[in-house]
């Protein structure tokens, strides 16, 4: 039997409510699977207003401005339970939050990121663009082998307890990228961030990009969607 996802597209939503509900939905699961129940596999989609995130092996001298910047500027902050270093999101960026049982999958985090990677990959594809990993670095790139081209379009950072994940992938699409100026993005501060609305010079939603997204869960994952 093909493994159902639920699905559930959560709009524009503040951070820690989404955290919140990424938290309640993981203890539900882990209290299943301690009673010997199979938990279901759940996919949030959301857009955040403004706000830095800071993952637990990520370094605060990466936020380049202190917190009364943020606030004249209206960007909140969160130091986070994922892995990863600092990111920034906003409208215009969608934001996955796979919780799946990987052990109706595998037993493999380093795998399970690069089928997230592939997901994304598979999706550029259908823009024309060739989406690379770069060697020791999570999240999709374009040309991470040219220096000085490197550019960053998709950023990953998971956590998973009992084999069940949280967090997930932001794919810049028509997000304003300028706020990627105040801090040093995942920590790499050699290489830049693009979206898709400025590599392909048109403008482009979030609805339409969704639908791409979630076509190449259901292929990369053999899963099927189920709407909520």
């Amino acid at each position: 039997m093909t493994p159902q996802v639920l699905y559930r597209d959560l709009g524009l939503l503040d951070y820690q409510q989404a955290w919140d509900l990424q938290e309640n939905i993981l203890q539900q699961s882990i209290a299943q699977k301690a009673q010997g129940l199979v938990p279901a596999h759940h996919l949030l989609f959301v857009e955040h207003p403004p706000v830095y995130t800071l993952g637990k092996s990520g370094k605060r001298e990466h936020v380049l401005i202190d917190e009364q910047e943020m606030q004249e500027r209206q960007i909140a902050f969160f130091q986070t339970n994922r892995g990863g270093d600092i990111t920034y999101h906003g409208p215009g960026q969608l934001v996955g939050y796979p919780i799946f049982d990987l052990e109706q999958f595998y037993r493999d985090i380093g795998r399970y990121l690069r089928e997230l990677e592939e997901v994304i990959i598979l999706t550029l594809q259908e823009y024309g663009l060739k989406g690379e990993r770069s060697s020791g670095e999570t999240g999709v790139w374009l040309d991470p082998g040219i220096p000085g081209r490197a550019r960053k379009i998709c950023a990953m950072g998971v956590r998973c307890s009992r084999w069940i994940t949280m967090h997930g992938f932001a794919l810049n699409i028509s997000n304003d990228l300028s706020y990627f100026n105040h801090i040093i993005p995942c920590g790499i501060p050699d290489k830049s961030v693009t979206s898709l609305q400025k590599e392909l010079g048109v403008t482009l939603t979030v609805a339409e990009v969704k639908e791409k997204v979630l076509k190449k869960f259901e292929q990369v994952f053999g899963v099927e969607i189920s709407y909520t």
